[in-house]
């Protein structure tokens, strides 16, 4: 994650780097070997179906035989394992979410308008009938994975959600993960991870009939998957490494912005994580933080390697080259952290998912606090996508009613346009009804029914 060729040239002398990211270009998004993989994975599960998505699920994450659906009882049991604590803040996640969700759901209204006497346009929302949630439950087990999918899903009318989750060293599932999947709404959760969880919700083995769309997180097998099978069903996007960004004035608390690029850097060792503050005293000031915090952080063998070799500080000259800057990132997560939040939040138009202030950081989105959804594009997809949200689930589908008296207002113009065109069909459709109604067909009468051709 580090700035276009036409970024920088049009902001030479504006802006220094303080720390580069010391591996090349950002990282690669689209492994040859990963496609390769996951190509013949699904090609060998098309052609074996559920035989083969037990084999794999046997070699690559120690299946052992069990049923693949997880009862309903497991599920609403799985709370037991918890301790209260645990619990609650799963609940009180999936209240939150589904609460924003819900309230954003009410600001998607049907519309319906007449345009010109007659001619009536609209469209209604409906929701995907079928969605399928990958739950993952790696290295982190991402517990407030299910608030961000099912939970949203649910919140937007879909009326089946199924859900992946791989087994565990134990061979169940992961009872975090499983709890947060049933106090969203789960429908259906099966014990599959990996390409082989997502083909066999896609493909329609293992809850009999195929989902319309595929949403989740997941490792660079996982996105690759959904990528190949894009088409087939629908995706929410393709999310590679986690990101975060922090734009900074000399205000901000050094020990907060190190936390907070560090706290994102540990999703992994090819996580970006990028400072542009316009204060060079500030910039020195991080980057000694985050090496005394490294020292002693849990997780530095995996985020001490992602600030090293994608990590970056940058100094820029004022407040325009900052914002211009971190709009060429596009980051997943951005916070701003300055004396001037208001005008950066009217500036910024591409990012993921924003948080204003230093009280704002993005652990509280990544679990499910906030009530927005960390399902977000990442390598500069913002520019010009968005988040997972109850829209993405909701389908506007248009409409439109016609009237006799209005049919002047369309064929005329219609003909015209296939003629020349050459469109023979399309014209004698809007010409046999100009002719209809220069005949008088359809014309109401008194008492009887409407005259036919």
């Amino acid at each position: 994650m580090y700035f276009s060729q036409a970024i920088q040239r049009r902001f030479a002398g504006r802006f220094t780097a303080i720390k580069q990211p010391a591996a090349s270009g950002a990282p690669a998004q689209r492994d040859p070997a990963v496609i390769e993989t996951v190509t013949g994975m699904l090609q060998r599960i098309r052609a074996e179906g559920l035989t083969a998505v037990t084999r794999y699920a046997a070699e690559l994450d120690g299946y052992d035989g069990r049923p693949l659906e997880i009862s309903r009882e497991e599920m609403r049991d799985s709370g037991a394992a918890l301790s209260p604590e645990l619990r609650s803040a799963i609940e009180l996640g999936a209240a939150r979410t589904a609460a924003f969700a819900e309230e954003s759901c009410k600001s998607l209204k049907d519309l319906e308008v007449e345009l010109e006497p007659g001619l009536v346009a609209g469209y209604r929302y409906v929701p995907v009938q079928r969605v399928g949630a990958y739950l993952p439950a790696g290295r982190f087990p991402l517990t407030a994975g299910a608030f961000m999918t099912v939970n949203v899903a649910k919140a937007a009318g879909v009326p089946t959600v199924v859900a992946c989750t791989p087994p565990q060293p134990d061979g169940g599932p992961n009872p975090a993960v499983l709890y947060a999947a049933h106090v969203s709404g789960v429908d259906r959760v099966f014990l599959l991870g990996g390409v082989q969880a997502l083909a066999a919700m896609a493909y329609g083995l293992i809850a009999e009939t195929p989902v319309d769309m595929l949403v989740g997180a997941g490792n660079a097998f996982v996105a690759e998957a959904k990528r190949q099978l894009f088409g087939g069903v629908a995706i929410d996007l393709l999310a590679g490494p986690s990101e975060v960004a922090v734009i900074a004035d000399g205000s901000a608390d050094p020990e907060i912005v190190a936390a907070d690029l560090l706290g994102q850097a540990e999703h992994g060792p090819d996580s970006p994580a990028a400072l542009i503050t316009t204060d060079a005293d500030l910039a020195a000031r991080v980057g000694a933080e985050v090496d005394r915090q490294l020292a002693t952080l849990a997780t530095a063998h995996i985020a001490g390697p992602a600030w090293c070799d994608h990590g970056s500080i940058t100094v820029a000259a004022d407040r325009e080259t900052a914002a211009a800057l971190m709009d060429d990132l596009a980051p997943e997560h951005l916070e701003v952290q300055t004396t001037d939040d208001d005008w950066y939040h009217s500036r910024l138009t591409a990012y993921g998912s924003l948080f204003l202030g230093p009280w704002s950081t993005v652990a509280y989105s990544d679990k499910g606090m906030a009530g927005t959804n960390h399902v977000l594009p990442t390598a500069g997809g913002a520019r010009h996508g968005a988040g997972l949200s109850v829209s993405r689930f909701l389908r506007p589908l248009t409409y439109q009613r016609i009237s006799r008296a209005a049919t002047p207002l369309l064929a005329d113009a219609v003909e015209v346009i296939s003629s020349s065109e050459g469109m023979a069909a399309h014209r004698a459709t809007a010409v046999l009804r100009t002719r209809r109604l220069a005949e008088g067909v359809g014309e109401p009468s008194s008492g009887g029914p409407v005259a036919r051709a």
